[in-house]
């Protein structure tokens, strides 16, 4: 991808919609110019994230570069972000390292892995070219996963399972497809909703980073031969079974359930091996495993999917509603593999217009 130098000025410009807040940055980074060996004049835009935090890329003296986290206080607590780098610094990971936080502000200077994803290292069209990627992606999870204690992280209760999945009623259908659930209808939600909490919480708990895919995961960069890990701050202790379903249902990426299933057991036998798979018959029966894993990838769906309409509604970020589909999928051929499952999945359909509509109140809210 080639652009003219005049247009990568242009993209990586920073500007601030607030100019005190651009002020205060600037007397930090001249503050901190000296103990850090900064480059102050080099600030440039790294990437944003799809909350109110962005991150900036500056150099340093000895030709290395830190990332800039801007978070206005006021709208993103980064407390979590710097408790939750150290516990995967002591975890052995690969998490950028904070090195100076301005609490205030809500700016922080952190180690910076450099701008390679491992979703940008990713052959979408061969599957088996991405095992190797996709096994350093699983020691990082496994590793991250033998460190968990309880009490650390807050718990991913029924409280937060539920609260989550009311993101699908609440925004992918009355605001995205202005759909107003009748009683009997809303009844099939609550039920299948309880069903698949009671499901996951019956899971072992362990660390969970929450968001754990390719584009959360860096390429080693540095000295650094291990995957690099971002976007933890939501870190929460609940179900085992969340961070392989997120890492092969992927938001942005499709594979067929022959690779799915290929690095689902590979993740199953060094889970095992470590002694994590100590729970019912999940130690003996890979099945009995990726049901639960399957449970879990359908509670995921279902918050991605409202989080994906609200993202676009009311954030107005549109780029994201375009992968619903990819959801509806997932979440519709979840509900057909499992009996209980099937008002859902009935109800699913007739939402979608995959079926004849039946007495919807549409548009009226």
């Amino acid at each position: 991808m080639s652009h003219s130098t005049h247009s990568t000025t242009v993209d990586f410009q920073v500007t601030w919609a607030d100019p005190i807040r651009q002020a205060a940055c600037a007397a930090w980074l001249s503050e901190r110019a000296n103990d850090q060996g900064l480059l102050p004049h080099s600030l440039r835009i790294a990437s944003a994230d799809a909350s109110f935090r962005r991150y900036l890329r500056v150099d340093t003296a000895q030709g290395e570069s830190r990332i800039v986290m801007d978070a206005p206080p006021d709208k993103e607590n980064s407390e979590p972000f710097v408790r939750i780098a150290a516990l995967m610094k002591s975890a052995g990971l690969n998490a950028p390292e904070v090195l100076d936080w301005h609490e205030a502000h809500g700016f922080m200077l952190l180690t910076d892995l450099g701008d390679a994803t491992m979703m940008s290292a990713i052959d979408a069209e061969r599957p088996q070219a991405n095992h190797g990627l996709y096994m350093q992606a699983v020691d990082t999870l496994v590793q991250w996963q033998l460190a968990s204690r309880p009490g650390v992280l807050p718990p991913y209760d029924a409280a937060l399972l539920n609260r989550e999945l009311s993101l699908f009623p609440d925004w992918y259908l009355a605001q995205h497809r202005g759909v107003q659930l009748q009683s009997a209808q809303r009844e099939v939600f609550d039920k299948a909703f309880a069903l698949i909490v009671q499901r996951n919480l019956a899971a072992p708990s362990v660390y969970v980073h929450r968001d754990f895919m390719p584009r959360n995961l860096m390429m080693p960069h540095g000295s650094s031969a291990q995957l690099g890990v971002l976007d933890f701050q939501d870190a929460v202790y609940g179900p085992i079974s969340y961070d392989i379903a997120s890492l092969m249902r992927d938001a942005f990426l499709t594979w067929d359930e022959d690779f799915v299933l290929d690095i689902t057991i590979r993740y199953w036998e060094k889970a095992r091996k470590a002694g994590l798979m100590d729970f019912e018959d999940w130690h003996s029966d890979f099945g009995a495993f990726y049901r639960a894993v399957e449970w879990m990838g359908l509670q995921r769906h279902l918050k991605v999917a409202g989080i994906f309409a609200r993202l676009t509604l009311r954030d107005g970020k549109p780029k994201y509603l375009a992968d619903a589909p990819r959801f509806i999928h997932y979440i519709r051929s979840t509900c057909d593999r499992y009996r209980e499952l099937g008002p859902l999945l009935k109800l699913i359909d007739e939402i979608e217009g995959t079926t004849p509509q039946v007495g919807f109140a549409y548009g009226r809210m």
